[in-house]
């Protein structure tokens, strides 16, 4: 490969790199964790639980009075705390999995009161 092509090479890398970078900057790539409608209650709960609790994410939210209380359902309240633990995670480790019972979605869960953060 000769230094022309190397620098075509470079510059065509350089241009989809500040695209991908743009495309991102306006949302169009926003990403979330929810529960996955195929889980069981009990691996759900799980989820729930750890997230919440070793997993460091402040459920408060979904705490009775909190902005994401309602609806008052297992898979609702799962979704927030996969959600909110995996977007947490800066340094990108988190998966969205929680055996199994977790999944991505690129349609927003938000509601009117509830808002879910999106995409690291």
């Amino acid at each position: 490969m000769g230094p022309a092509q190397v620098h075509r090479s470079l510059v065509l890398l350089i241009v989809l790199l500040l695209f991908c970078r743009d495309v991102a900057s306006r949302g169009e790539m926003n990403t979330w964790c929810v529960a996955s409608l195929r889980a069981p209650e009990s691996a759900l709960q799980e989820g729930l639980n750890y997230a919440c609790g070793q997993g460091g994410v402040d459920c408060s939210a979904i705490q009775p009075g909190g902005s994401c209380f309602e609806p008052d359902t297992l898979r609702d309240h799962a979704s927030y705390a996969f959600n909110s633990y995996f977007q947490k995670d800066t340094g990108g480790t988190a998966r969205c999995d929680f055996g199994g019972a977790a999944m991505f979605t690129y349609t927003d869960p938000s509601t009117a009161t509830c808002k879910y953060p999106s995409t690291r």
